[in-house]
């Protein structure tokens, strides 16, 4: 579920000002709506104080007395202030939870550093998880307003209150009084609060898509006879996948649909149908789904279209249907989608018109069209699949829900997404790091240019996401991308049938030297490795292959080899301990039967812990698994299945995919840093600038200097000035040589004006060359910047640029001449681990000036990643940073310096810890 913030343009639940929602899921996997509380909340929040039980009233209130509650209310619906706020959790259509603080004032500084914390949860929602969601969303919401720390009074015997705080993953200190336990909670985000949250959400998240993937009973909403129609379809594949569940269509004219006995609405089905099927006109979906809430139903399916995909009456008809469906708990896959399927469970809920057998390939695609094409594809190619969605719109469940399921899945040991938006891609890289660390993730994001995204929005409403971000987003996360479908299946078929290699070195043996050179040119352009083969192999080669075949590699059995010498010339090579994999390339010719040599290759790769890889020259266009007869197709272990390509180069292509995934898994994870110490005094650096300039802008370079300390990012010592006599006696203070630099709110590209002066040779130099500078620019000059000169070194940039949906990216590349002769820079968003800095400097192709060039000095690569990752630390904690440049960065042997930094601030534009962005 992306969670996604809606309501009012502009407002976040998590931001101080918000008065919006958001959607979660709760422990049993039923959906709840959580807000910020309201005056008019007021009569709610009475009855569900009056409802509890007198032992919960006492253990709330120290008190069974009713009027305590009724007091509690007065004082909650007061107008929230940074000293007092709430939080509300709906479900069911009804308020069954709220959470509120009390700012608790410093008797010596006066401010506001603790609060205290309330809860109250109503007796029939015990267990379901409120409590701890109330208190995660309170404190994202208190930090965003300073607040560092909540306490709490507890009785003993409140068993569940004390669970709550202390499993919720906060730093947690206990004390007791008499009659009391005190609890004091440290909200600073720390590992253990992300593991507990990211526990909480898996559990939550799995409960609710057992209800769409696993259900005991389905409904067809629409279901007919008649052929050409969606509902006939849909609960045609419903029998015929071999459902076990009862089945349920629903049709307002006929008793029985396709054999079936059928209801005549929603409202005469029996109570808690599991799942619930909708394939009525757009206009009709609200109607059935208010009967689905009342039915108690756990989940639905909508493949109708004509919602946010159709303009702005479908938008506000999406928007209704999710109120409908959130109120109610359910949960929802579309609208305008294709449905869902699940081989494992027999359920076929889709009106694709061929689905794969059982096998190993999760599949979640945003596009139903393209949802039929794959699975045509992966049924031609003979390969299975353990679940399928078409998720349509992503109104509710998402690709992140997906790759949650697929993770505990063990049935799924390839996932495959077709994207065309990101409802929170922060989430999304986060789990598919996860899930990439087991099982590989395959991806086609589409939308890549201009005219794509304009397609993509038209017809899932999906939001436009620069192909930068999601190149970062993609690499990060270990998430294998793939440009189209051919090169997805290839690479599809390749690791749902064969181990992952170790490593990049591929062995061609082939029975014509034409295909072989082809294969070789390949992997030389991908940059894979083409290994001489030892001499041992190279001796076994001679002793099984007709004379004149070349045993190096490539290996040309020439086209005389029966499928004896193959299948040994095979054997030879995949045991060669310089070999990583190994491609068959199989040439018809009229002297061996291609399929004796395409028997010969499966004889010799049975059993192999390397990938094998079949090319046969003049075969069908689409990749497919070879298999000899009676074998399993698709299956990594069953010795049978091999993947087929038709022509050498495709294949190559996927084993470098392929290999490139493989170097992911065996990569370290990285660390993120430790708190920056000096983080408090930058945020109230921005929060000062920001009470001076509302609207934001440009810091200052002392500013800039002093939040660059703030995160120990390197900068030589430098003196603003705003004369010409001072100019000079900060040249003479600081050294000479020195660089001058113009200050003013319009000199963002000072060199473009002629508002840096460089190599200055002693102070009467620099105050002449401020006097220049001056009469030059005028009034849109009201400083200057004195620099020492720095050593030379080599030049690099870094900058970070928040995007609206994405947030924080980071940017590194070459600088100096290099930066418009490379033309080359990498991103990463954030968080930012020692290991994504060093991938970021050392992935480039300026990467060899760094490490010594031609017998140039190395440059200090380690203190460049410090420098990288301390300034994703500061965009990560100061998300009003919106444009952040370091230009040029200059590498030593031994260091690293900024030597011109500018920097952005607005306010905030997402929420205002990592804490709050990872919830949301």
């Amino acid at each position: 579920m992306d969670q996604q913030l809606t309501g009012a343009a502009g407002d976040e639940l998590g931001h101080p000002e918000g008065q919006g929602f958001v959607d979660v899921v709760l422990r049993d996997g039923s959906t709840a709506r959580l807000r910020t509380l309201h005056p008019s909340d007021g009569p709610a929040l009475l009855q569900l104080h009056r409802s509890l039980s007198p032992d919960s009233t006492y253990l709330r209130f120290f008190t069974a007395s009713r009027n305590s509650g009724d007091l509690y209310v007065e004082r909650l619906i007061r107008p929230q202030t940074q000293q007092h706020a709430g939080l509300v959790l709906m479900h069911h259509g009804r308020l069954v939870g709220v959470a509120s603080y009390e700012g608790v004032p410093d008797p010596v500084a006066g401010e506001v550093p603790s609060a205290e914390i309330a809860f109250a949860v109503a007796d029939d929602e015990h267990g379901l998880g409120v409590g701890t969601l109330l208190l995660e969303h309170l404190a994202s919401r208190a930090r965003a307003r300073g607040i560092t720390r909540f306490v709490a009074e507890v009785l003993p015997r409140n068993q569940r209150m004390v669970d709550v705080f202390r499993d919720a993953g906060f730093g947690v200190d206990r004390s007791f009084g008499d009659d009391t336990v005190r609890f004091d909670l440290d909200l600073t985000p720390g590992p253990g609060l992300l593991d507990a949250l990211d526990r909480r959400d898996r559990e939550a998240e799995i409960a609710g898509l057992n209800r769409l993937f696993r259900p005991r009973s389905v409904a067809v909403v629409g279901a007919s006879d008649r052929p050409h129609v969606v509902g006939t379809a849909i609960l045609r594949n419903l029998v015929r996948g071999g459902f076990s569940g009862r089945i349920h269509p629903v049709n307002a004219r006929h008793d029985v649909v396709q054999g079936l006995r059928a209801w005549r609405s929603v409202r005469e089905l029996p109570h808690g149908v599991d799942l619930i099927i909708v394939a009525v006109p757009a206009e009709q979906v609200l109607t059935v789904a208010a009967d689905c809430a009342d039915l108690g139903a756990g989940a639905m399916v909508v493949v109708s279209a004509g919602f946010a995909d159709d303009g702005p009456e479908g938008r506000d008809r999406q928007r209704r249907l999710l109120d409908l469906v959130a109120a109610a708990g359910m949960r929802l896959v579309g609208p305008n989608c294709l449905g869902i399927i699940d081989t494992a469970g027999a359920l076929s809920a889709s009106f694709a018109p061929r689905v794969p057998g059982r096998g190993p390939i999760g599949v979640l695609t945003q596009s139903g069209g393209l949802g039929i094409a794959l699975l045509e594809h992966l049924s031609a190619a003979g390969l299975g699949i353990s679940s399928f969605a078409s998720v349509g719109n992503k109104a509710d469940v998402s690709g992140n829900d997906l790759l949650r399921w697929w993770e505990q899945d063990a049935e799924t040991r390839v996932a495959v997404l077709y994207l065309e938006s990101f409802g929170n891609p922060r989430r999304f890289a986060g789990l598919a790091r996860q899930l990439s660390a087991s099982i590989p993730v395959v991806a086609i994001k589409a939308g890549r240019s201009g005219a794509g995204a304009r397609a993509a929005s038209s017809h899932t409403a999906a939001a436009a996401t620069p192909t930068r971000s999601v190149e970062a987003l993609f690499r990060q996360a270990g998430v294998i991308a793939v440009p189209h479908m051919g090169e997805l299946l290839d690479v599809v078929t390749l690791l749902a049938t064969q181990p992952l290699p170790r490593g990049d070195r591929l062995a061609v043996i082939g029975n014509a030297g034409g295909p072989n050179i082809l294969a070789a040119d390949t992997v030389a352009e991908l940059g894979l490795q083409l290994p001489e083969l030892a001499p041992e192999t190279q001796r076994r080669l001679r002793d099984c292959l007709p004379s004149g075949a070349a045993v190096v590699n490539p290996v040309d059995t020439i086209a005389g080899a029966s499928g004896q010498q193959f299948e040994s010339g095979v054997r030879a090579v995949l045991a060669d301990q310089q070999v990583d994999a190994v491609l068959a390339i199989l040439t018809p010719t009229p002297l061996t039967e291609p399929d004796e040599l395409l028997a010969a290759v499966h004889r010799a790769a049975d059993g192999s812990a390397k990938p094998v890889l079949i090319s046969v020259i003049g075969s069908t266009s689409i990749t497919t698994v070879a298999a000899p007869e009676n074998a399993v197709h698709g299956h990594p272990t069953s010795g049978g299945g091999l993947p087929r390509y038709a022509y050498p180069e495709a294949a190559v292509l996927a084993f470098q995919r392929v290999a490139g995934y493989g170097e992911f898994r065996r990569r370290a994870r990285g660390r993120l840093p430790r708190p920056a110490t000096g983080a408090p005094a930058a945020r109230r650096l921005v929060d000062a600038y920001l009470e001076r300039s509302p609207d934001g802008g440009w810091l200052s370079p002392n500013s800039v200097q002093e939040l660059l300390a703030a995160y120990q990012i390197p900068m030589p010592p430098a003196s603003e000035v705003t004369s010409a006599a001072a100019a000079g006696e900060a040249a003479r203070r600081l050294g000479t040589p020195a660089a001058l630099k113009a200050v003013g709110p319009g000199l963002v590209h000072k060199t473009d004006v002629g508002g840096v002066v460089l190599d200055l040779p002693g102070p009467a130099a620099v105050s002449r060359a401020f006097r220049d500078m001056k009469q030059k620019l005028g009034d849109s000059m009201t400083g200057a910047l004195v620099q020492p000169m720095a050593p030379e070194g080599v030049e690099v940039v870094a900058g970070v640029s928040n995007e609206p949906t994405f947030g924080p990216l980071l940017m590194f590349g070459m600088g100096g001449v290099l930066t418009d002769l490379l033309d080359e820079r990498t991103f990463r968003l954030l968080p930012l681990t020692n290991v994504d800095a060093a991938e970021l400097i050392r992935s480039g192709r300026g990467a060899r000036l760094l490490s010594g060039y031609r017998g140039s000095d190395p440059c200090d690569l380690l203190a460049l990643e410090q420098l990288l990752v301390r300034l994703g630390q500061l965009a990560g904690d100061l998300p009003e940073v919106v444009e952040l440049d370091l230009n040029p960065i200059r590498a030593y042997q031994r260091g690293a310096l900024v030597l011109d930094a500018k920097i952005r601030v607005t306010p905030a534009p997402q929420l205002a810890d990592v804490y709050a962005r990872r919830l949301h």
